[in-house]
């Protein structure tokens, strides 16, 4: 199999087939939609308002949004409790759990962050050439 890798052909290949890998990172990697995950995954069933007190920084919006989707996606279950008052309650699906190793290993890679920091901070203090292509342009 020969690949024709001239900017045109390029082009016209989906993201999806360029990068197999990119609907995963669209669906897991969304945002919020790790935290909310990995808070189920590490401590188990929780409530709508113990998962707002969990991620402190999302809207309550947001959150209805995220679980809604997750719960499409098979990565969250949703349980009613047809209760006075109602009581409704979200933990990861055996699908969610399956990243599991996704995280660990994300989790894993973390300790380089500290490398990442110090690159970023090397990058910044560098003197840069002039970027040619906005030269002339208004």
């Amino acid at each position: 199999m020969t690949h024709n890798t001239t900017p045109a052909a390029r082009s016209d290949v989906a993201p999806e087939q360029a990068c197999p890998i990119a609907p995963v990172v669209d669906i897991v990697f969304s945002r919020w939609t790790t935290p909310i995950l990995w808070a189920l995954h590490e401590h188990g069933r929780h409530r709508f308002v113990e998962l707002e007190r969990r991620i402190t920084s999302i809207t309550p919006k947001v959150l209805t949004d995220r679980l809604r989707q997750l719960e499409r996606d098979g990565l969250v279950v949703r349980t009613y409790h047809p209760e006075v008052p109602p009581r409704v309650e979200y933990e990861i699906s055996e699908l969610g759990r399956s990243l599991g190793p996704l995280f660990a290993a994300l989790s894993d890679w973390s300790v380089n962050l500290d490398t990442v920091e110090e690159a970023r901070q090397e990058y910044d203090s560098k003197e840069r050439p002039p970027n040619r292509r906005a030269v002339g342009r208004r």
